[in-house]
């Protein structure tokens, strides 16, 4: 039986039930808390308090696993989930290695690589495949998939050498990828387009936030390369409500693509992006969006609307052991 790296180690991939697979434990930037939110909004124990009780939540709706894309760029910090993780023993969390970045690379990775000032092999796949093979920062916890993005600007150079970068680590071990993906451009084809020309196999990939379009003709375009569509912004109504984002399941799942979705919410415990008002600019502007939202509300709909409960296993169970295994 094939096995998956999690944050308290490797579990065998049929244990892992239902997973949703992009959610976030914590959005920071170390920066921006050490400089402006210790003393004023961040709490390290109260936050890793509320973490515990909302990941318990989750698992007691049923859910036995999230896969946390949180890399450098989002504030990736492992003890921290490890302390998490050991108080909510009911819940897996896998990790991810790779780069956040939208546009130019961080200044670290900037003149160091083939033809640069420091002309030596990449070190991005060094580090990616150090954080897959040997764990993260000494904490001994592997990353078990890889995240890059393309977002509206495209391939720029720098998020090219960071694909490029993540394609050249999965072929060297073999771990998945996830894109953060622009619906609205369509920047999911990019993603598989060159992917596929440096020899990556489409079945291990998620295309993450194509849940933010209704446009079926696009994301069956995407689906049948063989990638999978992350449907995994429930709740964030400002990019496509969940009636919406219903509907357009509903749609593809009867043209028989339930074999290549996954559902999540892309939420959180706690994102710094709002300083301390995460919690007051969650019930204000997107209530909904937080990790119940799919067991409570979405999967209801969905099979009111007529999707069967062997689809949503497949959705929930079946395609992401198939994408770890």
């Amino acid at each position: 039986m094939p096995t998956v790296e999690t944050v308290r180690g490797p579990v065998d991939v049929a244990d892992l039930g239902q997973t949703l697979m992009h959610e976030h434990v914590f959005v920071l930037a170390t920066e921006h808390v050490d400089n402006y939110g210790i003393g004023a909004w961040w709490d390290e124990e109260h936050r890793v308090a509320d973490a515990v009780t909302k990941l318990r939540a989750l698992a007691a709706r049923g859910v036995g696993a999230i896969v946390d894309p949180t890399v450098w760029g989002l504030g990736r910090y492992i003890p921290r989930i490890q302390r998490i993780a050991e108080q909510v023993p009911e819940l897996d969390i896998i990790v991810a290695t790779g780069l956040y970045c939208f546009d130019e690379l961080p200044h670290q990775y900037e003149h160091r690589g083939p033809g640069l000032l420091m002309d030596v092999p990449e070190p991005m796949v060094d580090d990616f495949v150090r954080d897959i093979g040997e764990g993260i920062a000494g904490t001994g916890v592997k990353a078990a998939l890889l995240k890059c993005v393309i977002e509206h600007r495209g391939l720029t150079p720098g998020v090219e050498r960071i694909c490029r970068a993540v394609a050249q680590a999965h072929l060297a071990t073999g771990v998945p990828i996830t894109v953060h993906t622009n619906a609205f451009t369509h920047s999911g084809l990019a993603a598989v387009d060159l992917f596929a020309k440096m020899g990556v196999d489409l079945t291990k990939v998620v295309l993450g936030h194509s849940g933010d379009t209704n446009d079926l003709d696009h994301l069956m375009r995407l689906a049948d390369t063989g990638a999978t569509l992350g449907m995994d912004r429930f709740g964030l109504d400002v990019y496509n409500p969940t009636p919406a984002r219903v509907d357009t399941i509903v749609s593809l799942c009867a043209r028989g693509y339930a074999d290549r979705m996954v559902l999540s919410h892309d939420s959180a415990c706690f994102m710094d992006y709002w300083g301390g008002a995460w919690d007051l600019t969650l019930e204000q502007a997107a209530p909904n969006w937080h990790y119940g939202h799919i067991h409570d509300d979405v999967l209801p709909a969905l099979r009111e609307k007529g999707v069967t409960d062997a689809q949503l296993h497949q959705m929930l169970v079946e395609n992401p052991r198939r994408y770890f295994s």
